[in-house]
């Protein structure tokens, strides 16, 4: 099985439902905001998981569009709102939606991406109580990643941020979204209890080795490659796993905190911290997270789909950007 050419077609029918389930209308510039993020294109992980983990329970994955879709707003949302958060002027290679519509226009997109996903969700002719428990468990989700996000915002002002700690925000901020697509696939595709709990696991786990990946890409990938600034993580002083390992080590990070960088000081601070430990320390513990949550997979039968998401794992570890 050619994996891209699966995630290519699963990215091909989400495409599809947002322009079906979230056309642009009156007031047409705020459709246009909402759809900036979705049609600005992305790797469509989290529907693919969840579209792939229905058919590896024995369902349909064009049953599911509905909630994949749902899915892949809720993620567009939270990046619009992280980059407000972050003053982040680049999102996917362009201009952030606040750069061009303003904090306010781009606060409204966000908010309308979310209601629309739980409208999209609510609205599915599928079995009413594992629908609930979708919904339940999209919201709770919703809820995780705000937490997330505070911490990672209270932890800009500490001194003491912990590798647990770090944990916790990454696995609230990044991984939970990856859990319910994930388990959101196994219950829509009429999977048992223990089944839907092991895909759950599997989103987590494989989401935090996702992010802590993405972390050392922030630092050694091209900004034309990257779709952003690199070493924006350690100009803002953000307290990533590689940092709070670099700082617990006695690491001098020159350009930590200060805002702004050349591109030869970003360059000496990657060496600093490859030469220290920190990035291969980094890279270490995401594959063992990766290996976990491949684990979790064995409830399943063997099938192309089990297959799709084992190599889905293995991707997000040999990906660029």
């Amino acid at each position: 099985m050619d994996l891209f050419a699966e995630i290519e077609k699963k990215s091909k029918l989400v495409d599809e439902g947002i322009e079906t389930y979230l056309p642009v209308t009156h007031p047409e510039e705020l459709y246009k905001a909402t759809r900036y993020l979705p049609d600005a294109g992305g790797k469509r992980l989290r529907p693919s998981v969840l579209m792939f983990a229905a058919e590896a329970v024995g369902g349909d994955s064009k049953s599911v569009i509905p909630a994949a879709v749902a899915v892949e707003l809720v993620h567009n949302f939270t990046l619009i709102h992280d980059d407000i958060m972050d003053s982040d002027d680049i999102r996917r290679g362009m201009p952030a939606l606040h750069v061009k519509w303003g904090d306010a226009g781009a606060i409204l997109a966000g908010d309308t991406l979310y209601s629309r996903a739980f409208e999209i969700l609510s609205g599915m002719d599928v079995d009413k109580e594992r629908l609930i428990k979708c919904i339940q468990l999209l919201s709770r989700t919703c809820t995780e990643i705000c937490e997330g996000q505070w911490l990672d915002i209270e932890f800009e002002d500490r001194d003491d941020v912990t590798e647990d700690e770090y944990l916790e925000m990454i696995t609230k901020k990044t991984s939970v979204l990856y859990g319910a697509a994930a388990k959101m696939g196994g219950l829509l595709g009429g999977a048992s209890e223990e089944v839907t709990s092991a895909l759950y696991d599997f989103g987590l786990l494989i989401g935090v080795s996702f992010q802590i990946h993405d972390d050392v890409l922030d630092l050694i990938t091209p900004e034309d490659v990257l779709g952003k600034v690199r070493g924006s993580d350690l100009m803002e002083g953000k307290k990533t796993l590689i940092a709070i390992h670099a700082l617990n080590n006695g690491v001098k990070l020159d350009i930590f905190g200060k805002g702004n960088a050349t591109k030869e000081q970003i360059d000496k601070a990657v060496s600093v911290l490859e030469e220290s430990g920190s990035l291969p320390y980094a890279r270490n513990l995401a594959e063992s997270y990766l290996k976990e949550g491949k684990d979790r997979l064995n409830v399943l039968e063997d099938s192309e789909a089990k297959q799709a998401l084992l190599e889905i794992t293995d991707y997000m570890l040999s990906r660029k950007y």
